[in-house]
């Protein structure tokens, strides 16, 4: 047996059958602004 997965059906499927999909960004970072005004929330 080898280490490495067949992917021959992989290879041969239709790409034109996937679905679109629009990836969203699960974890967005704040911006600069938004940590400021919790930094002076947590202040007062």
């Amino acid at each position: 047996m080898s280490d490495k997965p067949d992917v021959a059906e992989i290879e041969k499927s239709d790409k034109s059958k996937l679905k679109k999909t629009e990836t969203k960004e699960k974890n967005p970072l704040l911006s600069q602004e938004t940590i400021e005004q919790e930094k002076q929330a947590g202040e007062s």
